[in-house]
């Protein structure tokens, strides 16, 4: 499950959004019972949430997803932001190899000046077999701010490097991987192809066309080439980038093949080009349209707002006649999408008043995938 349960200090600090809203349906103490009910009903194994408030999560949250059987694990967002991002699985099923929590705030480059966060598990199915494939699940809540798509594009970059580093197996390849939040940034936009393509030509794009949410971009500067800086220290290809080798005096015959490949790597580094890539094939659990009218279907809504913002992405080996999600042939070791919660339309949520209200107590609504991971 994936899930912007909605901070309720942020739910404050905008109250224009929900001024649609009957009062108590606001109230953390209306809220959070609701919250917890749609948890347990969907009995999801993996949750990932977004908008995760510190105290909230210290006095209630976690305590009560304890009490259900699930680990959690925490990230909160830089600055002085009191909510953040969390991984919860079932203990029963998984067990924990690595936390990689991932910072988008870095003081030695200006651009990423935004406190946003990533976290980033590498999970172990408690399956009895020697050899089971490990899962790696990522969570994150990327910038809102619509005009500033070149930092959502780095952000997006450095989670994708992480992720890279968790879920790069002995043998070269990628273990699975489930990539979930809250992205800021609508179906077909540039942020969302980059996603799926896995690439992304941005020379002369407009910044505020990044995520697709304002149709707008009046007077807006384009992406710079390269978007981040070098001493980000993540290529092109959304990989980190080799360090250096150590300064540690050796002649040449001692350098090992690696060494050497290694500096090979830096001397090649790509001089500037306008072209993102990253190595992963993934794939969106939702389509985004319903089939038969062809209506958008929408994650979140409130009074500004009714789109799809939220996604759960896995990989899987694309093959060309299968267009459709769920329909790739999963390889041995790889997900096999089986079933999905379906979203509503807009016009659905608005004859039940909008988001938040009396029954769905966000103003998100849950995303859920059933996979099956092929032994």
């Amino acid at each position: 499950m994936s899930y912007n349960i909605l901070s309720q200090d942020l739910l404050e600090d905008n109250s224009h959004l929900y001024r649609h809203c009957r009062r108590p349906v606001l109230h953390w103490s209306f809220r959070f019972p609701n919250i917890l009910k749609e948890i347990k009903h969907f009995d999801a194994d993996v949750l990932c949430l977004q908008e995760v408030q510190e105290d909230h999560y210290g006095a209630e949250i976690r305590p009560s997803l304890e009490s259900l059987g699930y680990h959690c694990e925490y990230k909160m967002r830089t600055g002085r932001k009191p909510d953040g991002c969390a991984i919860c699985f079932k203990h029963s099923k998984f067990s924990l190899l690595s936390v990689n929590p991932v910072e988008f705030y870095r003081r030695d480059v200006p651009l990423l000046d935004r406190d946003n966060v990533g976290l980033v598990l590498l999970l172990q199915p408690r399956v009895p077999r020697a050899a089971c494939p490990v899962v790696c699940v990522a969570n994150t809540h990327l910038l809102y701010n619509p005009r500033r798509g070149d930092i959502k594009l780095t952000q997006l970059a450095m989670l994708l490097a992480e992720i890279s580093s968790v879920a790069h197996q002995k043998d070269g390849s990628f273990c699975p991987i489930i990539m979930c939040g809250d992205f800021n940034s609508v179906p077909g936009s540039p942020l969302y192809s980059f996603i799926k393509e896995g690439k992304l030509n941005y020379e002369g794009l407009a910044i505020g066309k990044v995520s697709g949410q304002e149709q707008s971009s009046r007077g807006q500067r384009i992406l710079s080439i390269p978007i981040w800086p070098p001493n980000l220290g993540i290529s092109q290809n959304c990989v980190y980038e080799v360090q250096q080798l150590p300064k540690v005096e050796k002649t040449d015959s001692d350098l090992t093949q690696t060494e050497l490949d290694k500096t090979e790597v830096l001397v090649t580094a790509e001089k500037l080009s306008s072209n993102l890539q990253h190595h992963f094939s993934l794939s969106s659990v939702y389509s985004h349209y319903f089939p038969d009218t062809g209506i958008p279907e929408v994650t979140t809504c409130h009074s500004r707002s009714a789109i799809t913002v939220d996604y759960i992405f896995y990989s899987a080996e694309k093959e060309d006649v299968a267009r459709q999600p769920g329909a790739e042939v999963a390889l041995v070791g790889g997900l096999k999408l089986l079933a999905r919660l379906s979203l509503l339309t807009e016009q659905d949520l608005w004859t039940v008043n909008g988001l938040p209200n009396e029954n769905n107590s966000s103003d998100h609504l849950p995303l859920l995938a059933k996979f099956r991971l092929e032994l």
